[in-house]
């Protein structure tokens, strides 16, 4: 299976012109000309899967409280959009099955983060990767990543022939190999702050392409592709845009 991965993925849609993981970010980063979009998606408490990256609600919305703890009719009651800027204020957390379909009425390609709630790794993988099987048909363009072993494990078991990337933070695992096995990943995704150049190597020997996360500035952007990561998530896609193309 060859993954189309492209230079640039917008993050969370476009983070730093909509707000994040919303229906609007989706069409920003199109008509910004981004190929692909990565979006988290979590579970309710009656295990409907939402865009959504953090536990609580407190930081991007006018609602409080754990995720898993409220009902989708719950949170639907709150709105996504005054925090980042009163032109969007009013709008919703969109369900998974919503933003599929702006993906898709787009044209965009999608990296697919299974951002469970603690204790629920099992349980949002199989929600999401129900919704998404139903919709979804394009293996080209679309990589299914989690931090989660139990959630890539839960994607290996239910959609074996879907690229799997797993997302690795500050701590890198000695035994990636064995991961990488173990789970027939597709691709890497690691953090661009914390990433060494030998980590890096390491898996292009594995034969696998290497994503970096979070990237807004063009010169982190420059020494990335110089080490040979394949693309970067981006806020601001179009302020990292020039420095991937100019290199060579």
């Amino acid at each position: 299976m060859t993954l189309k991965l492209p230079k640039i993925i917008g993050h969370r849609g476009v983070a730093a012109y909509a707000p994040e993981n919303t229906i609007e970010g989706i069409h920003t980063a199109a008509d910004m000309a981004v190929e692909w979009v990565e979006l988290d998606v979590k579970i309710t408490k009656d295990q409907v899967p939402m865009i959504f990256h953090d536990d609580t609600l407190d930081r991007t919305t006018n609602g409080s409280g754990l995720v898993a703890n409220l009902t989708f009719e719950e949170i639907r009651n709150f709105e996504c959009g005054s925090w980042f800027s009163d032109s969007f204020a009013g709008i919703r957390i969109p369900t998974l099955e919503e933003a599929l379909e702006a993906v898709i009425d787009r044209n965009l390609g999608l990296n697919l983060e299974i951002k469970p709630c603690p204790g629920r790794e099992r349980e949002t993988a199989e929600a999401a990767l129900d919704v998404l099987s139903q919709i979804w048909d394009d293996h080209d363009r679309l990589l299914i990543s989690s931090f989660s072993l139990v959630s890539m494990e839960t994607a290996l078991i239910m959609a074996q022939d879907w690229p799997r990337a797993l997302l690795i933070g500050e701590d890198w695992p000695e035994n990636i190999a064995e991961v990488h096995d173990f789970l027939e990943l597709s691709c890497i995704n690691v953090n661009a702050k914390t990433v060494q150049r030998e980590q890096t190597e390491q898996v292009m020997d594995m034969g696998l392409p290497i994503l970096a996360y979070t990237v807004n500035d063009a010169e982190e952007a420059r020494r990335l592709l110089r080490w040979g990561i394949d693309g970067v998530f981006s806020d601001a896609p179009d302020m990292v845009r020039e420095a991937l193309f100019s290199v060579h």
